[in-house]
């Protein structure tokens, strides 16, 4: 007993939170450095716990993941968590496990939505915070503003009294040095004075030492070996490899099942073990249903913990196996049961997605938190060789009290005030309703209260406006009545291919007067395909596959050179924004096609004569 409790007293389990892009996932580099995890002359990359191609491209977290150090004989657990609003969830479901936070604050950018929604979350949970102003190295920064930005926050928040007189250390995990001074010409090499900070203020874990096993997931991961991992806190009692428990479901069912692996984390590895205690984090494997929120308990003891919550979807769209002329062109999975399957494994990780099948149909209703959290996974697995059509995201209405309630967000921007003017008319549009404006000389903050529905598409805009130099932030409000405003969609209509084959640049030629396209020339289209924006408020059927008749006749600008106005190259993000209700976005690991539901003319005016 008393081995276990001293065990307990050297373990720091703390939470990295912040707003995206703060530098959480850096900073958990620096401490593995700090801790000495590798070889002094050992190659390492950066942000290590960025596992999946698009965490290392986007430069974000998208799923919170477990890590551990040892240091100066304390045996520190980390969780580096999403900063993307459409990801809160995994923030808040790690409170559960943790009992102290680094929040990191860029000292250039100061507080942000992201920062309020996972300090608020902090707070509700009774988790210690520690404050680090990241990023002291940027230029004209304003250490001063941003300390007191934060105690703001605090107070705006309600902290306890005791969380008001925060520590706080001042970082560069850039150049991986820190202080405890605010000058940053006093900086050091390596992170000791945030994981001295770790051990003096946050506390041991709160469980119980004795007792009977209670372990709790909060957060899941998948290994097509293992199948689902449940990752969690040990609350009380000691879990065994190969001991038969209890699965203690959050309606009150019971399972029985067996522990088949149990793992521990250090630096970016899964070290296995034969048992853990109270106050250790681990994942535990052989479960096969496993969810968030439940209780593994002892054989003869149940005794189930409260249930966590898990934040609900607010955004859902279907996918659907490619019916385009072109499918199966490129894509090595295209079936239903191929798709279907996918989706499963998904799911097996990801709390926060909902998968069904919509009754009597091929289709799936996929429901997730955001823009970027669908988007993500659609190009996961463009990448992974499927092939799918998908349709327009929507906004989930929620039934309270029998009234029709809406997902309600509070957006920040911060853009150049010469796009002030701009960028506010767009907003208006979009009635949302104006809270905040700072003016700076630079750069003017907007902060906002929009309808979910009203930020689809919004980012595309934002950043054409800005020429690239805005930064949209945006985080869960409240739900509300729905109103009767619709979000219009795009103003223009769109060119749509006649006929089928290749794109020529006689043809293209010809059309550029009617709107600007989306193809190069050489580019197969099919019947139904959405080539271009027309300048006018309706579709238009275009050839534009036509060639150029052949005769015997030399024309004196044979010699010229055709050139044509670049097209506007639209990314996923933006072809998910720019299509309306009648359209649908085809899926391949080549390429995007925009097309309309119906291939044919005369099978679109039949199936929506309101349309046409």
């Amino acid at each position: 007993m008393l081995i276990t409790l001293e065990k307990i007293m050297n373990i720091r389990n703390i939470a990295i939170i912040a707003h995206v892009d703060h530098g959480k996932t850096t900073m958990v580099d620096q401490l593995f450095k700090t801790a000495h995890m590798f070889r002094d002359n050992e190659n390492t990359s950066e942000r290590l716990m960025d596992s999946n191609d698009l965490e290392r491209e986007r430069g974000i977290t998208i799923l919170a993941k477990a890590t551990g150090i040892q240091y100066k004989g304390y045996q520190i657990n980390i969780l580096d968590t999403p900063g993307h609003a459409d990801f809160g969830g995994e923030v808040e479901r790690i409170m559960n496990m943790v009992d102290g936070c680094l929040l990191l604050i860029d000292a250039y950018e100061s507080t942000m939505p992201q920062t309020r929604f996972v300090l608020k979350k902090a707070i509700e949970a009774r988790v210690k915070p520690i404050v680090v102003i990241n990023k002291v190295d940027r230029a004209n920064v304003d250490i001063a503003k941003t300390l007191n930005d934060v105690l703001e926050l605090f107070i705006s928040l309600e902290a306890p009294e005791e969380y008001l007189d925060f520590k706080v250390v001042y970082a560069s995990g850039l150049l991986g040095t820190s202080s405890l001074s605010p000058d940053p010409a006093e900086q050091k090499p390596g992170m000791e004075a945030i994981l001295d900070l770790i051990i003096e203020e946050i506390p041991s874990p709160q469980v119980v030492i004795g007792g009977h096993l209670r372990f709790q997931p909060s957060l899941l991961d998948y290994n097509d070996f293992v199948g689902r991992i449940g990752i969690g806190l040990v609350k009380t009692g000691t879990i065994r490899l190969s001991e038969p428990v209890v699965l203690v479901r959050t309606n009150g069912t019971t399972k029985p099942g067996k522990i088949m692996k149990l793992y521990r984390y250090a630096g970016i590895n899964k070290i296995e073990l034969e048992e853990a205690h109270a106050g250790d984090i681990v994942g535990v494997a052989g479960i096969s249903d496993i969810n968030v929120g439940e209780t593994i308990c002892e054989l003869g003891f149940i005794d189930p913990l409260p249930p966590i919550t898990i934040s609900e979807p607010t955004l859902q769209m279907t996918f659907a196996p490619n019916s385009s002329p072109f499918a199966g062109q490129a894509g090595k999975f295209m079936t239903f049961r191929q798709i279907q399957s996918r989706l499963d494994r998904e799911v097996q990780r990801d709390v926060a997605l909902k998968v069904s099948i919509i009754e009597g149909s091929d289709r799936f209703l996929v429901s997730g938190r955001g823009e970027l959290h669908l988007g993500i996974l659609i190009e996961n697995m463009r990448r992974e060789g499927y092939e799918m059509e998908v349709s327009k995201p929507k906004v989930i209405i929620k039934m309270i009290d029998g009234v029709a309630h809406e997902p309600f967000e509070e957006l920040m921007l911060d853009v150049p005030s010469d796009s002030l003017g701009a960028v506010m008319d767009v907003l208006a549009n979009r009635q949302a309703e104006v809270l905040r404006i700072d003016y700076g000389a630079l750069n003017t903050r907007l902060i906002y209260e929009i309808s979910a529905a009203a930020l689809i598409g919004l980012h595309a805009q934002i950043m054409t406006l800005t020429r690239g130099y805005g930064l949209m932030s945006h985080s869960y409000k409240e739900h509300r009545p729905v109103t009767n405003f619709q979000i219009k969609g795009r103003s223009l209509g769109v060119l749509v291919a006649s006929d089928t084959g290749q794109s020529t640049t006689y043809a293209l030629e010809a059309l550029e007067a009617r709107g600007t396209m989306f193809v190069l020339p050489q580019t197969p289209v099919y019947q139904g395909m959405i080539v271009g924006e027309n300048r006018y408020v309706h579709d238009l059927l275009v050839n534009v596959v036509k060639a150029k008749a052949l005769t015997n006749m030399r024309m004196s600008t044979k010699e010229q050179k055709v050139v044509l106005k670049a097209p506007r190259l639209m990314s996923l993000e933006n072809c998910l924004a720019y299509l309306n209700d009648d359209e649908l976005l085809e899926i391949t690991p080549t390429a995007f096609r925009m097309r309309k539901m119906y291939l044919s003319e005369a099978e679109r005016k039949r199936k929506s004569p309101k349309l046409y």
